[in-house]
């Protein structure tokens, strides 16, 4: 029986009070994954708390070319730096 395996092809993650480096260095480590392309979310608050990332998220595209190592390879990382700094809360498009 052939099952088709859906995959994601982009995804969005947010950790409100992660800092900017971290975001910065997720996506560094991520973009060493073949097949994957990152993006920094802009904050969208309009007023400033110290409590509060200076960045809205990250967003993850997995190109066609992504095979299951590859899925493998970005959970790996993103559940290193979710368990090392605060749960991410995915919102997956």
């Amino acid at each position: 029986m052939n099952q088709a395996i859906i995959k994601l092809q982009k995804k969005s993650l947010t950790c409100p009070k992660l800092p900017l480096a971290v975001y910065k260095e997720v996506a560094a480590h991520l973009q060493q994954v073949k097949g994957i392309k990152t993006e920094l979310i802009p904050q969208t608050s309009t007023s400033f708390d110290y409590n509060q990332s200076q960045i809205g998220g990250l967003n993850i595209e997995y190109s066609s070319e992504c095979d299951a190592n590859c899925y493998q390879k970005v959970d790996e990382i993103l559940a290193y730096y979710g368990e090392k700094f605060s749960p991410w809360q995915p919102f997956l498009n």
